[in-house]
Formats: C-alpha cells, structure tokens, sequence
C-alpha cells in the first residue's frame, strides 16, 4: 500500500452489546438505552452525538454479537461467503506419492532399462514395479511406481536407437521430481482459520482437501430505501428536482464488500410507505438515504419511534454524516435481529455513514475480521471542525496523503477521484501529521479478506 505507515490495532473482540454500549459514557447509555419492555427512539432535539471512534466500534461490536449465522453449502455456492470454521485437511496432500512432471520414474543408478511400451497415467493404479536399473515413461500427476527413486523430464533424457536403454543428460538427485505424499499437507492440519474469504482458490483447495460443502456464514442481506420526493432517476435537473446520486451509488458500494443487495427502493417522502418497508423488510439491515435530520418530511425518528426500535446511535460527532443512525429493529418473520441504519441525504454525507456504521456492522454479521487500520502523514494542512473528527478524500502520492478539493457534505467530485477518506481530529492537522486511513473497498491497496479486511 503506497503510503502505509504503520498499522493502527483492529478492535477487540466483544461479548455484545453491553460492552460496546459502555463505549459511550454513563450519559449516553442514558440517552441511547430507553427503558421498557420494549425500548422505543428517543427524540433527536437535544441529545449528544456519539463520538466517531465510539459509534464505529459499537456498530462493529453489535454485528459480531448477533446469533452465528452458518450453514453448509455446496462448494460452487460457498464463493464469496467466509468460513465459520477453520478449514482442516480431510486427507493428505498430496495424498500419495506423484510425478510432478510427464518422463520418466528411474529406480537406482543408471542408464536404465525401459520397461515395456506403456506409460503410467494419471488415475491409474497399475504402476508397475521398479527393480534398480529400471525406467517407465510417467505422466504428470501419475503414482509413483514402488521402488522408483526420481523422476527425469522428458527433455532431460534420451533412449538408445532401439529405445531400450535409457541416459540422462543432467545429474539425478534422489527423489528429484517427486511430489512426496503429504507435501502440502497432513490429514487433520488447518489450512484456513475461521473467517477466511472462501475465494475461487480457497474452493479449489477445499476441493483438493477432501471437501464436498463448507460450513460458512452466509453473505448480510441488505435492503436499500432511498427517500425524498425531489428525486429523479434519469434524466437532467428541472423544476427543483435533483438526480439521485445514493440510489445509484450504495447498492454497488454495498456489493464491493460482499454484500447481498436484495432491493434498492424508492419510497419517495412518504411516512406509511417507509413504515411498511421498514415493518416488513427480511434483510439483516435496512438501510435508508436522507430522512434523518427533523424536517418537516423526515420521516425516519418517527417510523423509528412508531415500530418500537432501539436507536443505539443517533447522530454522531463527523463531518460530514452528522445526523446518520444506528438502530436495532424488532425481530422480522425470518430475521431475529434487523438493524436500520440511517444515511444521511447528503452524498458525501451518506458516504461517511457507510463508512462509520454500515460496513462495521456488516462485516461483523459477515464474520470477517475487522481490519487493522493504519496511519500515513498529510502532505498538506488540513483544516478540521473545532469539537467533531473530519473525514476528507484524499489520494496516496508516494508515502504521503494528499486531500482533495470537493469534499463538501453534497459534493461527490471528491471521493470519486479518491484512494480513501482521511481520519481528520478535532483542530484538523499539519502537514506531516500523522492521519488514520480508511480505505474504500475497491481502491488497489484494500487489504485481502482472508484474515480480515474488506469482504467481498
């Protein structure tokens, strides 16, 4: 990774929610935990917001505390998901001694008498004996014949004008081009941990391992609600209306981690649409685009409120994406833990939401483990809010961040062109300080799924 300075701690593993809701402070488990037997969301007017690295760690902490989700699946169906347990050799690799080239399998000094016309194959089990001074033609991947003591390329030898005796052109070693049974591995030893990426070559080891289906947790359903009756789906800006950038946007971003986008909606402004979609969604989150501030059309505090949800965070202490949300709704029909999470409108907004409380909570319902983070220096000032962290665009030249112009809550200009968003503190920060990178999950440097980072 162009730029890497050294790696910040990824956040320890929780027992639940009452750990990560400790994160915000005695005032803010007040704030953030109603009473009653079915806690209900608080009115937004007056409550502090969650600061950023405590909102970001609790939706990390409440997606790995939900109920394991697994369930065996047939190899070509496990792609994409990740392991829910360590991927352990059902027998040795390889699981007998083969050719690891097409010749010849020698016994003994030579030259070597070549015994008979044949050759021994791959999947067969008729290999002959070899006596010292032996040769047979062998093919790639065949059974060693007993007895033999090397293998000689093709290229690496000649037969007599009768093709009887065989020469080696280059000194043979013992055991030379001999894939010796358990060289890659001994039955009963783990291959991959538990949270592994299962990717093409994972299927393809598990297969060579022994495996028919793995054990695996099952990609996050997601459903995608895209609010505000002043938006277009095609089509030029008139009369007041605006493009939807979110709607476009969230669903692909959503996928890049290897997530399963059920439905990206358009519900318009309208309260009982929202309160049906949220009520009868089966997604393990709902995720909605504007709507979560107190205007006169956002709707979402009081679908909230109305369906009996827990809103965990609500609002959180960045910029841009103030006003986003974290809440658990009531069990569905299929799905006995939902979560909502809120964007805001805005679209570089909304990217911060995703960021902070989407892809935490996903990747822990993913099962994958959380990524350590780094920090690279600034090459430039930047000019931070005087109480909230700032989360600014910026692209790698050489060891250090550059920001990018076009960073505005509404502006898209930024992260378009961007390797990641910078972690900018309170006060902002001088060139050559130190920033926490986020990283997005297409850029070239995202770190690789097996053993955490970014699922896929």
């Amino acid at each position: 990774m162009n730029g890497r300075k050294h790696e910040v701690g990824a956040e320890p593993e929780s027992d639940g929610v009452e750990e990560a809701l400790a994160l915000l402070g005695p005032q803010s488990r007040q704030e953030h935990t109603p009473t009653g037997n079915r806690p209900t969301a608080p009115d937004t007017g007056g409550h502090r917001a969650t600061a950023w690295p405590a909102a970001r760690a609790l939706a990390a902490r409440i997606g790995r505390s939900a109920p394991a989700r697994t369930r065996k699946v047939p190899l070509e169906q496990a792609v994409g998901q990740v392991l829910a347990e360590p991927l352990t050799a059902l027998c040795d690799l390889p699981s007998f001694d083969t050719s690891a080239m097409d010749g010849w399998a020698v016994a003994g000094p030579g030259p070597w008498r070549v015994h008979g016309d044949g050759s021994v194959l791959a999947g067969r089990d008729d290999a002959p004996e070899l006596r010292d001074g032996s040769a047979v033609r062998i093919a790639t991947g065949a059974r060693i014949p007993a007895e033999a003591t090397a293998v000689i390329r093709t290229e690496h030898a000649r037969t007599d004008a009768d093709g009887r005796l065989l020469h080696a052109e280059r000194a043979v070693t013992q055991g030379q081009d001999i894939r010796p049974r358990g060289q890659e591995c001994r039955s009963g030893d783990q291959l991959l941990p538990t949270g592994s990426l299962v990717s093409p070559a994972v299927l393809g080891l598990a297969a060579a391992a022994g495996y028919d289906e793995l054990l695996t947790v099952p990609r996050p359903r997601v459903e995608i609600l895209v609010l505000g009756d002043e938006l277009l789906t095609e089509g030029l800006p008139h009369d007041g209306l605006i493009r939807d950038a979110l709607g476009p946007m969230v669903g692909p971003w959503l996928r890049a981690l290897g997530v399963e986008v059920v439905a990206t909606r358009a519900l318009g402004d309208d309260a009982d649409a929202l309160h049906r979609a949220v009520t009868t969604s089966d997604a393990d989150l709902v995720i909605t685009t504007g709507g979560t501030a107190a205007g006169p059309v956002d709707h979402v505090h009081p679908v909230l409120r109305k369906v009996g949800a827990e809103l965990l965070v609500d609002g959180v202490a960045v910029r841009p994406g103030h006003p986003m949300l974290l809440a658990a709704l009531p069990p569905g029909k299929n799905v006995p833990v939902r979560h909502l999470v809120g964007l805001p409108g805005n679209p570089l907004a909304a990217v911060s939401g995703l960021l902070t409380l989407a892809e935490p909570l996903l990747r822990g319902l993913a099962g994958t483990a959380a990524t350590a983070g780094y920090l690279a220096p600034v090459r430039d000032e930047v000019h931070g809010h005087p109480y909230d962290t700032r989360l600014v665009p910026f692209v790698h030249r050489g060891e250090e961040l550059v920001p990018l112009h076009y960073n505005g809550p509404a502006m898209l200009r930024g992260i378009a062109a961007a390797d990641g968003l910078a972690v900018v503190p309170p006060g902002g920060a001088r060139p050559g300080d130190e920033l926490e990178v986020l990283d997005l999950p297409w850029t070239p440097g995202t770190p690789s799924t097996v053993d955490g980072g970014c699922f896929t």
